[in-house]
């Protein structure tokens, strides 16, 4: 099917903002009754249609560093102007920047004993990079909210807790509760900086250094990891493992990948420290 036309890509990016906007509110919408209402302005188009543009959307504002609706997965490989009109809406509405505020920095609570972990595994994303338009220009970044997110500490204390329980039930559950007392939750304890969250064993015995990153959004969300962190999967590649909890706010689901972070995701170079 052609590329949308600018009058289409003005209406589905404005129903895309206010959904997203009606999100991080905490208020509620459907999706449904949004997508029905856009059949009767885009009549050239099917709901497929639709929901895919709303996927390149989402794509847009990862690649910016933005929060995205969490029930419409990044698809990459969008058109030049659907980018210009998304990143044209964020000059305009400047108020949605409060929105995006109130994204990073909120505080959230999570229940372990409430969380069923026979069901929270989930399979890992499938390896796709999220690309841009190849005659994408230059343009200055502005705050990562999606990193920020990723620092909120009570979001990464939350995930992290999730884990610390979830391997001591995962122990327990195979017969051995010595193994299940040994799980330490070293960046609450010892301080972060270790290169690793939790230490915990394999059933055999051995160590499992894992690495706790946490999002409220769902599991193709990018994560952010320091060098330290980078060395020490390179160092310790066949016990480290990324254990990436999503949608903790809501329903928290975990999915994890071993070895080197390199070996697990696309990595890109987000930070430079000059030194004089």
């Amino acid at each position: 099917m052609a590329d949308w036309s600018e009058l289409e890509v003005d209406i589905i990016v404005d129903d895309y903002f206010q959904m997203l906007q009606e999100e991080i509110r905490g208020l509620a919408y459907s999706k449904t009754a949004h997508r029905n209402k856009l059949l009767n302005f885009l009549q050239n188009r099917n709901e497929g249609s639709i929901e895919f543009k709303h996927q390149n959307i989402s794509a847009v504002l990862v690649n910016n560093g933005l929060p995205y609706i969490s029930g419409y997965k990044p698809r990459g490989n969008y058109q030049k102007l659907l980018e210009e009109k998304v990143l044209a809406y964020l000059v305009k509405d400047a108020a949605i920047e409060k929105d995006f505020n109130a994204f990073a920095n909120q505080q959230i609570e999570v229940k372990p004993r409430l969380i069923e972990y026979e069901k929270w595994i989930d399979t890992p994303p499938r390896s796709s990079i999220i690309q841009e338009p190849a005659d994408n220009n230059y343009k200055p970044k502005k705050k990562n909210y999606l990193e920020l997110e990723q620092r909120n500490h009570s979001i990464g204390f939350a995930g992290e807790e999730l884990v610390f329980e979830y391997e001591k039930w995962r122990l327990i559950n195979a017969g051995l509760p010595k193994l299940a007392k040994e799980v330490k939750w070293i960046s609450r304890d010892d301080g972060d900086g270790a290169g690793y969250d939790i230490l915990s064993r394999k059933v055999t015995g051995e160590d499992i250094f894992i690495e706790v990153k946490t999002t409220t959004l769902g599991k193709d969300t990018p994560i952010f990891f320091s060098k330290t962190e980078n060395d020490f999967s390179n160092d310790y590649k066949d016990a480290f493992h990324l254990y990436r909890v999503f949608n903790v706010k809501q329903q928290p689901k975990m999915f994890s990948r071993a070895g080197r972070f390199k070996d697990m995701c696309s990595m890109e170079p987000t930070n430079f420290k000059g030194i004089f």
